[in-house]
């Protein structure tokens, strides 16, 4: 029995506990999260996936870009930060046993991120992940006293099913659109769907450029104010079975070396090869048949999971294998933005949303994915410098150290 008391909490894991190529990793992701993101944070959401909802014409260059982000970058970066967050959060779980906690502390944990997330989705940015991996977060709680080998049998088996059942749904929704049979009413609800979504992107296009703030804010709530919630199920499919991965691959040693470096190695780039190759395939198949709505969608939710979960295996065995190496300036201070990767993704997101709303400097629709590239190059340097030069002074980021306070119940030191 412990002799720990809720008034004697102490924190867990501080700085000199950290598992280096875990913050490297987390540091890559975030700043490649923003890559995956900024398309959707300049253009309509939409646009993110239909390049037709780009309020400018998009250009033999900007299609050469979509593949080139379809198979490098989406569902990628959400893919290395879920298996991250099953891996820390079993690292969590394990400081705690040890020092003789109960689940309560993880509880607490996870619902201030779910708040987090909510103010996120609401009054910054809707393509907020947050309150999705809170939610998650007690599903990995529950997987947390399983086998290593059984958390990644559940993670493989429940990606996959995932798969198949989105595979599914594209195979129909584009086989009832195209269908001149009985399917043809279905077809039509789901080109009405496709309609609905595009006007509402057009509102919101015309709010960001010519509203206010308050009005951005409050259409979220007139119209979106449930997404967060109807949408659970659908993230959950592929984000709670790569946290289970992530945590299964944490036991097993990967990021602590425990893995033979040279097979680790060969493996990763055989996987990251042949994901990125049927990737490939996908996107240049894709863009010869004409990306309508639902064409790239069921690209980027139909196809693409199981090459992508190929890919981003490999990918992360690559990083992890290579994070040793980077001991230099740059792969330092990608470490510190992985230290600070809390920061820096609600921080990007309200960075985006002075740079793009008419509150700032108006640049919503107004820029193609080339100049959308720059901001996010222009990003990462901001994000570099100052998470380098904060750690060195401090021992959290900001978000970080409020997360930590607010979970504990009391206020810790922030200066080194």
């Amino acid at each position: 029995m412990s002799d720990t008391t809720p008034d004697m909490i102490q924190p867990i894991a501080e700085s000199g506990d950290r598992i280096e190529s875990l913050d490297f990793v987390r540091g890559i992701a975030v700043m490649g999260i923003l890559v995956a993101n900024i398309i959707a944070m300049g253009q309509p959401f939409e646009a993110a996936f239909f390049p037709g909802a780009f309020t400018l014409t998009p250009t033999d260059l900007d299609m050469q870009l979509w593949v080139g982000q379809f198979v490098l970058i989406d569902g990628k970066m959400r893919g290395l930060f879920s298996l991250l967050f099953g891996a820390g959060l079993y690292l969590f779980l394990e400081k705690s046993w040890e020092s003789g906690r109960t689940l309560g502390l993880q509880a607490r944990r996870l619902f201030w991120l779910g708040c987090f997330g909510l103010i996120h989705y609401y009054f910054i940015w809707a393509g907020d992940i947050l309150f999705l991996y809170a939610v998650c977060g007690f599903g990995v709680i529950a997987l947390s006293g399983l086998s290593a080998r059984l958390q990644l049998a559940f993670g493989l088996i429940g990606y996959l099913t995932g798969a198949l059942f989105f595979a599914l749904v594209n195979f129909i929704t584009l086989r009832a659109i195209d269908s001149d049979n009985s399917l043809e009413g279905m077809g039509r609800a789901f080109m009405e769907a496709a309609e609905y979504g595009l006007d509402d992107a057009q509102v919101e296009t015309a709010i960001r450029q010519d509203g206010t703030y308050f009005d951005f804010v409050a259409h979220t709530f007139e119209v979106h104010a449930t997404e967060p919630f109807a949408s659970l199920l659908d993230g959950a499919m592929e984000a709670l079975p790569l946290m289970a991965i992530g945590m299964a691959l944490y036991r097993f040693g990967l990021f602590e070396g425990r893995l033979n470096g040279r097979r680790l190695l060969a493996a990763s780039w055989a996987s990251f090869v042949v994901g990125g190759a049927a990737l490939l395939w996908i996107a240049l198949d894709t863009l010869e048949g004409g990306i309508g709505y639902y064409e790239g969608l069921a690209a980027s939710t139909g196809w693409a999971p199981v090459p992508r979960l190929v890919m981003m295996l490999g990918m992360l065995g690559l990083l992890v294998s290579y994070a040793p190496r980077a001991s230099g300036w740059l792969g330092q201070s990608i470490k510190a933005a992985g230290r600070a990767a809390f920061t820096n993704y609600l921080g990007a997101s309200i960075m985006m949303l002075f740079i793009f709303g008419n509150w700032g400097l108006d640049l919503f629709g107004e820029l193609p994915r080339t100049l959308l590239y720059l901001v996010v190059i222009l990003s990462w340097v901001v994000m570099l410098l100052w998470s380098r030069l904060w750690l060195e002074h401090f021992r959290y980021g900001p978000l970080e150290w409020l997360w930590r306070c607010l979970t504990y119940g009391k206020v810790f030191q922030l200066r080194r």
